[in-house]
């Protein structure tokens, strides 16, 4: 063993799971607190920032790729881009939440999320990439480690984020730069006990575009996105749809929050379980039974109406946990197959990144335009008709794509993983 090798080897794994922790808490949670933000504090109408996050999100799906293949090129100098990138995050933050803005509200509003998306992709993307060469020198098992500790960091960071603004109002009359000013001291922390880490990644071999022909040239590697895909479509039709179907479908407005933390708060719990079964039973089949698990929750949620808060709970909670399978075994799989087939993993988890980006845009522009036909009203007075039509689209939709999954799933070879 090199002495490189030696210090990937190191486990250091606390630091993963931090770090997992400040990404997550500048992904989700951002899209939570940042809109009611702003249109509160200054007024910004509902349709214009559409328009701006829509704009973003088409920016942040285009450039994962290129985010992936820059990623790879500065291997070599990877702890000064992640130091930079780490700062860019942190001051978009305290920018997005601590400043007033000094430029019109809604251009200032685009900056900022604009320099966190960026640095929020770019930095996830190395982080994974990181994650396959620590995996690699941990040996037998080192994919599924790596990844029980980064993804049950980053549900942790999901949770605590969520809730971070709401805790804070207890005591500050400005609970959002308490998040903000929290959030930026996390990334010191954060990215001081990454640094070592960063500094063990060597400099890639090849023109940089090697990463992206190795990954699209193999046949396993394909099946898996194509996989990662299909089961990230539910997660984004159920988070596009989550707040309609609580407040219309459940009558139940003022219980979205609850119900969002005691999902994740069952995947944090969960993940590590799963990544346990998946060392004694195979990824592959723990996976798919983590699969089958979220069809059964989100098949019950299809029976679902008024009142129905307490069974809707049970469903968050099973959902939520066949989420903890999804979140750990399907990427340390990928991992694994990078690790085989790709000179450098950065484009690989480029591609898988633009994937994943992509469910949401697709969510948001088939599923509502499909509701407003059906006769959906948000502010009330919907009819029955377009009441189920918001049940088979929550509910009914992810079983379909889940079953999608499983069955390309099912037909992948992983054996030499």
């Amino acid at each position: 063993m090199t002495m490189v090798q030696a210090h990937i080897a190191r486990p250091r794994l606390g630091a993963y799971a931090l770090f997992a922790a400040l990404l997550s808490g500048a992904g989700l949670p951002l899209y939570i607190h940042a809109p009611k933000f702003y249109v509160d504090s200054y007024g910004v109408g509902l349709t214009a920032m559409a328009a701006v996050l829509f704009g973003l999100r088409l920016l942040d799906v285009v450039q994962d790729p290129l985010l992936g293949w820059l990623a790879d090129r500065l291997r070599a100098g990877r702890g000064l881009a992640i130091g930079l990138a780490v700062a860019v995050l942190a001051g978009a933050m305290l920018g997005l939440f601590a400043v007033a803005p000094p430029i019109p509200v809604l251009a200032w509003f685009g900056l900022m999320l604009a320099l966190v998306f960026s640095s929020f992709s770019f930095l996830t993307i190395c982080f994974y990439a990181q994650g396959v060469a620590k995996a690699d020198a941990l040996g037998d098992g080192g994919h599924l480690r790596v990844a029980r500790w980064r993804e049950t960091g980053a549900l942790l960071g999901i949770c605590a984020a969520s809730i971070a603004p709401v805790a804070l109002g207890v005591w500050l009359e400005a609970p959002f730069v308490g998040f903000a000013i929290g959030f930026a001291m996390l990334a010191l922390i954060a990215g001081r006990a990454m640094a070592a880490e960063w500094d063990s990644a060597a400099p890639a071999q090849g023109s940089g575009l090697d990463g992206f022909s190795a990954v699209l040239g193999d046949a396993v590697a394909r099946r898996l996105l194509l996989v990662a895909f299909l089961n990230a479509a539910p997660v984004a039709v159920s988070s596009t749809l989550f707040l309609f179907f609580v407040e219309a479908r459940l009558q139940a407005p003022g219980w979205e929050g609850p119900m969002l933390l005691l999902f994740f708060a069952a995947a944090a719990a969960a993940a590590p379980i799963w990544s346990k079964l998946a060392e004694h039973y195979g990824a592959q089949r723990t996976l798919m039974a983590g699969m089958v698990l979220s069809i059964f929750a989100f098949g019950g949620a299809l029976t679902l109406g008024a009142g129905d808060v307490a069974v809707f709970a049970a469903i968050c909670l099973m959902s939520g946990a066949a989420l903890g399978a999804d979140m750990t075994l399907l990427p340390a799989l990928f991992a694994a197959r990078l690790a085989r087939v790709a000179p450098t993993a950065g484009a690989g988890f480029g591609l898988w990144s633009f994937l994943s980006k992509l469910t949401l845009a697709f969510a948001a522009i088939t599923l509502l335009p499909t509701l407003e036909a059906a006769g959906f009203d948000p502010q009330g007075g919907s009819s029955d008709r377009a009441l189920w039509v918001l049940s088979l689209a929550y509910a009914g939709l992810p079983c379909l794509l889940k079953l999608g999954a499983i069955f390309v799933l099912a037909r992948t070879n992983l054996k030499e993983i």
